[in-house]
């Protein structure tokens, strides 16, 4: 997804200055050639073992030209590891066939950015990755697991990106554009839908509705992550009454339905089950 952002993009209007958090500050020559005990952590810990990088120190090819944001404070980049471990990485080692997919697919670069990215027209962006490559975390300067709001940007970002690079290198599921064609909007438009407005249609959130791509990417992120997904996503609504509630449940038979293709995609093509996953993970949230 070459350059993209994702559902946790949101348009803000700035109306004040960037945070008194200093942006897009420069890596001094003697910080780069430094090898610091965090620095022997992340080579032994990461990139020996899943040949990942971890980028903590900023860079300008991280963010466009036109863009600021603060660079992560050192005493959070610990601890951030520590959730992406937890949260990420070990969900995925624990299920069969989990470890093996997790290396083949994992992306050969993790960036860290202490704060929101912002662009000059006064909007920002919340979580970025770029071609199954690189994945971008920010805001990891307010980390706090116990904030279901940060909680929420961190993993939906992180499931969503990572959801992304199996279809990009497997397709999507036969037919799965074919499930809900007529929820799918023009560019743009999906800003405008309500979360109902997008479960009528047949997806998890108005995002999804953007593209085919996104719709999997997001059905993938929101089955992870959210521990209310079957009942808001799979059960239906008992003794409908009105044409409203109608409407809802007949999504719902359209979420099941791709829920259903994209599992089987998963243990077709990785040989993972995502129930497994998501037990993993919603065990580790509980």
């Amino acid at each position: 997804m070459k350059g993209t952002t994702f559902l946790l993009f949101i348009i803000l209007l700035l109306t004040g200055c960037y945070p008194d958090e200093s942006l897009n500050v420069p890596v001094k020559q003697t910080d780069v050639q430094l090898e610091t005990d965090l620095d022997k952590f992340i080579e032994t810990n990461f990139r020996e073992k899943y040949g990942m990088a971890i980028r903590y120190r900023f860079v300008d090819r991280y963010i466009g030209p036109t863009q600021r944001v603060a660079p992560p404070r050192l005493e959070v980049v610990q601890p951030m590891l520590d959730f992406i471990q937890k949260f990420w990485v070990d969900p995925f080692l624990e299920v069969q066939n989990g470890e093996a997919y997790f290396r083949a697919y994992v992306p050969s670069e993790v960036v860290l950015l202490g704060g929101f990215i912002y662009n000059d027209d006064g909007t920002v962006v919340l979580g970025t990755a770029d071609a199954g490559a690189q994945i971008t975390f920010t805001y990891v300067n307010a980390i706090d697991p116990a904030d279901k709001e940060w909680e929420a940007l961190q993993l939906q970002t992180v499931y969503h990106e990572f959801a992304h690079i199996v279809h990009q290198r497997n397709k999507l599921p036969a037919d799965f554009e074919k499930i809900s064609p007529a929820g799918y909007t023009s560019p743009g438009f999906w800003v405008s839908l309500s979360d109902e407005d997008a479960l009528i249609r047949g997806f998890v959130s108005p995002y999804g509705t953007s593209s085919p791509n996104e719709d999997f990417a997001e059905t993938v992120a929101f089955f992870l992550y959210n521990p209310n997904f079957e009942s808001e996503f799979m059960t239906d609504e008992p003794n409908c009454l009105t044409p409203e509630c109608e409407a809802r449940n007949a999504g719902r038979e359209l979420v099941r339905e791709k829920l259903t293709a994209i599992r089987e995609h998963y243990v077709k093509v990785v040989g993972v089950d995502l129930q497994a996953v998501r037990n993993a993970i919603q065990a580790k949230l509980n």
